[in-house]
């Protein structure tokens, strides 16, 4: 009798590499309709948009550039932009980042994921990596498709900036491509909150909300008289810091810190979803997350790192209070009104002239206080006086200001006619946009008061 001996081999298992698996996860993406219908809607949506609104009559005056749609192929991905950063990204983190570990809760795939990966810290890797390549996707469409949606229906022409001066279209190009680049940082801020919030709310919508609703938050408080340490230490401000961009010289300050900001608390809310996520215990189908966890863990963190911000941006900047000041909102003015006149003498075919001809002051008031006025509000009248070569009477112009918290101000002609009194000017080459009939310009925050 012969005897048969056989052996037990045991094959180890290697783990599914880092590349491997985020192919997987970004195909599991990539398959569901919503995210299919976000990005279609997203390198579409935006050119239509554009391509409609610049050839209405009326044009969004009261969205950053929106009067400039007419004019400039480059103003609709800024229009985009603003609205982009209210309301778009913040929803498009929260379908993608927020339900990225959610949805295997839902579907109760967890241990499924676990045999065929065999590492939870490859699992959340690939995850991660995955959600951002989806998400840097449609931002990559929102900025490419406002932009071919403008320059197709108007045309690659100079844009004007916040203080009024001409920019090249070369320039702005340039600086709406960094303008998209700028609010890359909040929005990878809001998506590590969405990990945040996938991780430690499991199944629960409330993770899916979470960031729109921090969104949200961060507006209302820009909408706020908040002092400038505070507006400046949240991420939300990164949003709207890009404005700087448009300024002669440009406003850099408040945008870096705005950008640190954000990074930061896109680095803290990872890590912190990073180790929630290797503490999990996924034998238990049950342990999808609690609301005293994702307190603990999640918003208190997160809320200690908004106090320390605020702490090192107040001890680090010199301006106090709002950031509006009366000096401010005086040279904001006339540098604006000076560029702006120099269009309108062009449009006009009458003889050139410099902003230093000019000599452009703004003397404005505030309600009732003539001096030392500040703050926001919609009260504030500025009297434009200016000089013009060979001529001894001074030019004198006023304008209604509607100074927003974040700096942001509208400023409304109110005469005479024959500068800012009406909509349109006649041109040799028919009726055009007065350029001086009401602008948009910006007070920077930290800037000096000095002259």
């Amino acid at each position: 009798m012969t005897a048969t001996v056989t052996e037990n081999v045991t094959v180890a298992t290697a783990k599914v590499s880092v590349a491997r698996g985020y192919r997987f996860e970004l195909v599991k993406l990539v398959s569901q309709w919503r995210i299919r219908l976000l990005v279609l809607a997203c390198w579409i949506a935006p050119a239509l948009f554009v391509a409609a609104v610049s050839q209405q009559s009326s044009l969004p005056v009261d969205t950053l550039f929106g009067r400039w749609m007419h004019a400039t192929g480059w103003a609709g991905p800024l229009v985009t932009l603003g609205f982009a950063g209210t309301w778009a990204l913040p929803l498009l983190t929260s379908v993608v980042a927020g339900d990225v570990f959610a949805a295997e809760d839902r579907l109760g795939t967890w241990r499924h994921l676990l045999v065929a990966v065999r590492s939870p810290r490859r699992i959340f890797l690939t995850k991660t990596l995955a959600s951002l390549t989806v998400i840097l996707l449609l931002v990559a469409g929102l900025a490419c498709s406002s932009a071919v949606g403008g320059l197709l229906t108007v045309g690659n022409q100079p844009l004007a900036g916040l203080d009024g001066h001409l920019l090249t279209p070369g320039d702005a190009a340039v600086k709406v491509l960094l303008a998209w680049v700028c609010v890359l940082a909040p929005t990878l801020a809001l998506a590590a909150v969405g990990l945040l919030g996938s991780v430690t709310l499991g199944r629960s919508p409330m993770g899916l909300l979470l960031p729109a609703l921090v969104a949200l938050a961060m507006q209302l408080a820009q909408m706020l008289p908040l002092p400038v340490a505070v507006r400046l230490a949240l991420p939300g401000y990164a949003f709207i810091a890009w404005n700087g961009l448009f300024t002669g010289p440009g406003r850099i300050g408040p945008l870096l810190i705005g950008i640190t900001v954000s990074l930061v608390w896109a680095v803290t809310a990872t890590v912190l979803a990073y180790f929630l996520f290797l503490r999990r215990d996924f034998t238990n189908p049950t342990d999808d997350g609690s609301p005293r966890r994702a307190i603990t863990a999640g918003v208190l963190p997160l809320a200690a790192l908004a106090a320390v911000t605020v702490g090192v941006v107040a001890g680090t900047t010199t301006a106090t209070g709002s950031g509006i000041e009366q000096a401010k909102v005086q040279r904001s003015v006339a540098t604006a009104f000076a560029h702006l006149y120099r269009m309108q003498t062009e449009q006009l075919n009458r003889p050139a002239v410099t902003e230093a001809q000019l000599k452009a002051t703004a003397t404005c008031t505030k309600g009732n206080v003539s001096d030392g006025a500040q703050g926001p509000g919609n009260d504030w009248r500025c009297v434009v006086s200016w000089h013009l070569p060979d001529v001894e009477a001074t030019g004198t112009a006023v304008y209604q200001l509607d100074v927003a918290p974040d700096g942001r101000f509208v400023a409304d002609g109110d005469g005479p006619k024959e500068v800012n009194g009406y909509f349109l000017v006649r041109t040799p080459n028919g009726d055009t946009p007065n350029p001086l009939w009401q602008f948009d310009a910006d007070v920077g925050l930290l800037g000096t008061t000095k002259g």
